[in-house]
């Protein structure tokens, strides 16, 4: 009996592990097939050299030809590196690179203030399953399956100043596209169309993700609605608003389809990558100030892409 309880103290403490972490995983891996392993071994290797040799190699290719003065056509053995004189050139004797750079703020404001709010607002709407909230999201979500170029067309019926359904309904003359005045509010109307339906979609997804605890204990308190949503719901889904963020920017960027198709981004429609396109592929063919533009809008997208990656880094570690 008095054996007992040393055999019962035996057996409650726990068998020591047979293997480590790396004995299992080694085990795991040794239970693959060879094609097992050549699968996985391909679905690794095959986008990374799809992303080394479509992005990371002409980004850095641009990189270095944004220092010569290459215009496309001579041998490489003869290009002359220029060092910063194309950044000198971009900043101080490029007249249209300060309108370019004033329009994309613009658009980058008229997206971020206007654009992303309203694309939020319909999403708390849609989060409430309302009646043909299906159909609305189809509907909202539409323009963003359209490439920017078909946007263009189509706003083009309702911006024609001869048979546009704008000048028809209030009986004006106006040249929406062809007035440098009021060209470019136009086309970030068309945009902001595309961009809402984007911002919504990545809203209510965020939405759905929202514990509904936080939003009871909410009410329980006394809080309104919309103080509910930017007190608690709002804070909750950072991750959402730093994609967004990072969205937005980029989209204010990248905005040169429908510029290229209203007027190849001349006459008021000056935009960074407008003109990109002018230097690099346009009669000009001046490769290496093309690649000057192109750098310094490598350099701000990545700003902001860091802020991004960092901050996701960052939620994964806590």
């Amino acid at each position: 009996m008095s054996d007992l309880p040393l055999i019962q103290a035996d057996r409650a403490v726990p068998p020591p592990a047979t293997t480590t972490s790396t004995g299992g995983r080694r085990r795991r891996l040794r239970l693959l097939s060879r094609t097992d392993r050549v699968v996985i071994t391909l679905m690794v290797l095959v986008p990374l050299l799809l992303v080394t040799g479509f992005v990371w190699l002409p980004a850095a290719a641009t990189v270095l030809l944004s220092g010569t003065n290459w215009d496309g056509i001579g041998p490489l053995d003869e290009i002359e590196f220029v060092g910063a004189r194309n950044y000198s050139d971009v900043v101080n004797i490029y007249p249209p690179f300060v309108p370019a750079v004033q329009h994309n703020l613009l658009w980058l404001a008229a997206l971020f203030v206007v654009a992303t709010p309203f694309g939020m607002f319909l999403a708390v709407l849609l989060d409430k399953e309302l009646r043909g909230s299906r159909f609305y999201q189809t509907a909202l979500y539409l323009p963003v399956v359209l490439s920017l170029a078909l946007i263009g067309f189509v706003w083009q019926l309702l911006y024609s100043r001869d048979q546009g359904l704008i000048n028809a309904v209030f009986g004006t003359s106006i040249d929406w596209y062809g007035d440098s005045n009021v060209n470019i509010w136009a086309v970030m109307v068309a945009s902001g169309w595309r961009h809402v339906g984007y911002i919504m979609l990545l809203y209510l997804a965020g939405l759905k993700g929202v514990d509904p605890s936080l939003r009871e204990a909410a009410a329980v308190d006394g809080a309104s609605e919309s103080r509910a949503f930017f007190r608690v719901v709002f804070p909750v889904m950072r991750p959402i608003n730093i994609i967004v963020l990072v969205v937005t920017v980029i989209e204010s960027l990248r905005a040169f389809d429908l510029v290229w198709v209203v007027n190849k981004g001349r006459n008021g429609l000056e935009l960074i990558s407008a003109l990109v396109t002018q230097n690099v592929v346009g009669e000009a063919s001046r490769i290496g100030f093309g690649s000057a533009l192109a750098t310094i809008m490598l350099v701000v997208s990545l700003v902001f892409i860091t802020i991004y990656l960092a901050t996701v880094m960052r939620e994964n570690r806590e």
